[in-house]
């Protein structure tokens, strides 16, 4: 592959790296479609170049808070080609997610010799006499085909609420959790029904007082969640984004699954579920009929959106705000079938990344006839 570092220079000359496909994002949808390219006779460099902004390799794993261990993390899926027990000890339950992943990832990266540029921070991408650009802070890199596979993690969504100027206390959001017990003898108000959230929620609770809020009232299903109704829970979000809407969650859909834990949790009183608060205050919050609960901290775990702001140039998006997709598994976009999004609506588990990645790579590289 050609060094990314020479391409500040090229630039300069108008002058970008050229490649048949560019692959943005290193996470689990990346890695998958670089593989399966592999498999398909495309090479690492002159076939194909992948560029990520994180400092190593684990995509957002490396970013997760201390306590999201193998025992507690909701799955981690192997890659195609390699198990996770090639590169780490799945019987350290302790381990934490935050260093197993990079570890695995790594060695994935390693053993199949995908030559992944890391870090690279892509700016924008722009198109013209069929070739994409991707302007990157390290140089620009031409390419006939884009796989976009930057998942959600640099994009935290915290709504707009009356007063969050004047809250006088902490306001985090789930990417920027670490730890309980750095709320000690604080009272912790924690927004959202997602799985973040009660994770968040079950070891928060458990060493201060906290308030939790929810839009609308969390829907607890009993027994485990199996793999029929995750099928109709993809099936959903998929609809959604063949008609170019925004994807919503798969959390969203089936609602949360009432596991031993969350149990215990409910047992102990944390599952107090409140309205949504109608403004903050500046010591708090207050709901519409005037109740108010002093506060000193505001934990939005309210969710991310997709990263793909890098791609406003190419004006891919509907009035709805979606972007329509198509293809076997909706990873092809409708008014550029030259541009797969891995990891983005059905795709945006950890084993629908998988399935997308293999389906992209082929599709993507039938269109360009490769």
């Amino acid at each position: 592959m050609s060094d990314p570092a020479a391409a500040p220079t090229a630039i300069a000359k108008n002058i970008a790296i050229k490649t048949e496909i560019v692959v943005i994002g290193a996470g689990q949808a990346g890695l998958s479609t670089a593989y399966h390219l592999v498999q398909r006779g495309l090479k690492p460099g002159a076939g194909f170049i992948i560029l990520d902004e994180a400092p190593q390799a684990g995509g957002a794993w490396q970013f997760r808070w201390p306590s999201l261990t193998l025992s507690t993390v909701n799955r981690i899926h192997d890659l195609p080609g390699m198990p996770f027990s090639d590169a780490v000890d799945t019987s350290a339950e302790t381990l934490e997610a935050a260093a197993a992943v990079p570890r695995y990832f790594a060695a994935y990266e390693e053993r199949f010799g995908l030559n992944v540029a890391r870090p690279v921070e892509v700016e924008t991408v722009t198109e013209r006499n069929g070739r994409f650009r991707v302007e990157t802070d390290r140089g620009a890199f031409a390419a006939r085909g884009l796989v976009n596979a930057t998942g959600t993690w640099t994009r935290p969504y915290i709504p707009d609420y009356p007063g969050q100027d004047r809250f006088r206390g902490r306001q985090l959001h789930t990417r920027d959790y670490q730890t309980a017990e750095a709320f000690a003898g604080k009272h912790v108000v924690i927004v959202g029904a997602g799985i973040s959230a009660i994770q968040l929620l079950d070891e928060i609770s458990q060493v201060t007082a906290t308030t939790w809020v929810t839009r609308r009232p969390p829907v607890f299903a009993e027994g485990p969640f199996d793999v029929e109704q995750g099928r109709a829970a993809v099936a959903q979000v998929e609809k959604r984004v063949r008609a170019g809407l925004p994807p919503n969650s798969v959390v969203s859909v089936t609602g949360l699954h009432m596991t031993p834990r969350i149990a215990a949790m409910r047992a102990r009183g944390a599952l107090e579920r409140q309205p949504m608060f109608a403004e903050l205050t500046e010591t708090g919050i207050r709901w519409a009929d005037g109740r108010e609960q002093a506060a000193d901290v505001i934990l939005w775990c309210t969710g991310f959106r997709s990263a793909l702001d890098h791609l406003a140039p190419l004006y891919l998006r509907e009035a709805s705000g979606g972007i329509t997709m198509t293809g076997r598994l909706a990873t092809e976009v409708a008014k550029a079938p030259r541009i797969h999004l891995v990891g983005y609506g059905p795709s945006a588990s950890t084993i629908g990344a998988n399935r997308a990645g293999a389906v992209a790579a082929r599709e993507l590289m039938e269109t360009l006839a490769l």
